[in-house]
């Protein structure tokens, strides 16, 4: 089997070291340690595109997949399986399939030989001509920039051992949260379906038709906390955001969240589990759709922060993915 890896320096355990282990572990893998963006384009060009791999291995966070994923698209690359390494800070792509410390994941590849590994089958969000996992709205999108933000913060030598889970809480509580209970609370948000007739989950968690949810027709008009789209269930740090994520088989999970603040601190570790059901939580499942907002509001692609935005399209994308799943290889 041909694997090629790439380990991101700045991925937050990503090192030479990790590059170092892969190569004596998998001699035969193509393996590059990159630190930019154009260090990725220049080995999907001169590596990846000539000849794709059978796995390629992502090692860094869901940004660095989904930046994989994105360049090879845009080459018009098609790599046969991708397994993500953990090293990158929230791992939710990491965690949805169960990825162990990177050690353990490439032994468990060195022990395949030629063999094919099993797989998951991911579906993809597209939005801007990008595809991704999750994208969206809301306190994800402004978590993910206090806690950059929080980290940023940090001496320099200590932001490598403190930019996990207790950093991504202490951004929230001391920077999202008071922001909000100061502000005017969340932005009103106008979501339209625009492609199939859409399909919600009833309080027993089954997917059934959405009366009134033709094409074209509004979902739902009020305030959004949370507004985003998603393929898997997860958004990082175990946070079971989509817990519905793949009971609509070719459609996206879409979230609107409208309780204010205080209420959703209240009910954060029932919101962390994913419990059904939940007041003020609304599901929706889409091929097709937009959100409009009546001001201007963060947005994260992928857990990349994009630039702010009054609105938003997003589709089921025509592209799947076949992921590693690292509980049945380990099994």
């Amino acid at each position: 089997m041909d694997v090629a890896v790439v380990v991101n320096l700045r991925a937050r355990r990503g090192s030479e070291d990790v590059g170092a282990m892969v190569r004596h572990r998998l001699p035969r893998a193509r393996v590059r340690v990159t630190r930019t963006l154009d260090d990725v384009r220049r080995w999907i060009d001169d590596e990846l595109a000539p000849a794709p791999p059978d796995l390629l291995l992502s090692g860094g966070g869901d940004g660095t997949a989904v930046t994989l994923l994105n360049e090879l698209r845009d080459r018009q690359v098609d790599v046969a399986h991708l397994g993500v390494l953990r090293l990158g800070t929230g791992n939710g792509w990491a965690n949805a399939t169960g990825a162990p410390r990177a050690h353990r994941a490439i032994s468990g590849v060195a022990a395949l030989g030629d063999a094919a590994p099993p797989t998951r089958r991911f579906a993809l969000v597209e939005c801007d001509g990008r595809i991704a996992p999750f994208l969206g709205t809301g306190w994800d999108a402004e978590i993910v920039s206090d806690f950059r933000a929080q980290v940023e913060a940090m001496p320099r030598p200590l932001r490598r051992f403190n930019d996990g889970l207790p950093a991504y809480l202490m951004g929230m509580f001391t920077r999202t949260i008071p922001r909000h209970v100061r502000g005017a609370g969340p932005a009103n948000v106008v979501v339209t379906n625009l492609g199939d007739d859409a399909l919600t989950v009833d309080a027993h968690g089954r997917v059934v038709p959405l009366p009134g949810g033709e094409r074209g027709a509004v979902l739902y008009r009020g305030p959004a906390s949370v507004a985003a789209a998603a393929t898997t269930e997860q958004w990082g740090f175990g946070f079971r955001a989509f817990p519905f994520a793949h009971a609509a088989p070719g459609r996206v999970s879409v979230r609107v969240y409208g309780a204010p603040v205080l209420e959703a601190t209240r009910n954060m570790f029932r919101l962390w589990r994913g419990e059904h059901p939940m007041p003020r939580m609304h599901d929706f499942f889409l091929t097709h759709g937009r959100m409009e907002f009546d001001r201007e509001v963060p947005f994260q692609i992928g857990g990349d922060v994009a630039a702010p935005r009054r609105s938003f399209e997003f589709r089921i994308a025509r592209e799947s993915v076949a992921m590693v799943d690292w509980r049945r290889l380990a099994a």
